[in-house]
């Protein structure tokens, strides 16, 4: 099995909770919108960091912003059908969606091609409600939206 974690920061705007979601980079994703956003996150090792540790590392990485000091809730895990272990840890905070400032990776393209292209891991970003995220979100993650909205109503 294969686990990721990753921080789903979000604010309360106008008696709505906001969340904020990366647009994935490269040119496989650069005309899909519905279904194509995502939470940043990315893969680790269980042995060798902390499920915490890794989403504060990957969420830095994919968006440019540090939430050291953010208090983290934890999100109920989420096994995609691709057997992957999802913990996410949602993070109340705001910040200029637009200063998004991702990495890097080399990507083959066109496939199988032998030529590699430099992309951002995410290529935009922005703060959605609850209701536009569960458009926008890629459809293996959207039970974090829903473990997100429980936690709502109990907790924040």
């Amino acid at each position: 099995m294969k686990y990721s974690a990753g921080i789903l920061p979000f604010r309360k705007r106008q008696q709505q909770y906001q969340v904020f979601l990366i647009h994935p980079g490269g040119p496989f994703w650069r005309n899909k919108d519905l279904g194509a956003w995502s939470v940043a996150k990315g893969e680790y090792i269980p042995s060798v960091e902390t499920a915490e540790s890794a989403a504060r590392r990957e969420f830095q990485e994919e968006t440019g912003f540090h939430l050291d000091a953010v208090r983290l809730i934890e999100l109920p895990k989420v096994i995609t059908t691709s057997r992957k272990e999802i913990i996410v840890f949602a993070a109340e905070c705001s910040f200029d969606a637009s200063a998004l400032l991702s990495n890097q990776f080399e990507l083959e393209w066109p496939p199988r091609s032998g030529r590699f292209i430099s992309v951002p891991e995410a290529d935009k970003a922005a703060w959605f409600t609850i209701s536009e995220a569960s458009e926008k979100i890629h459809s293996s993650q959207l039970p974090l939206l829903q473990h997100f909205q429980e936690i709502c109503k109990t907790t924040l």
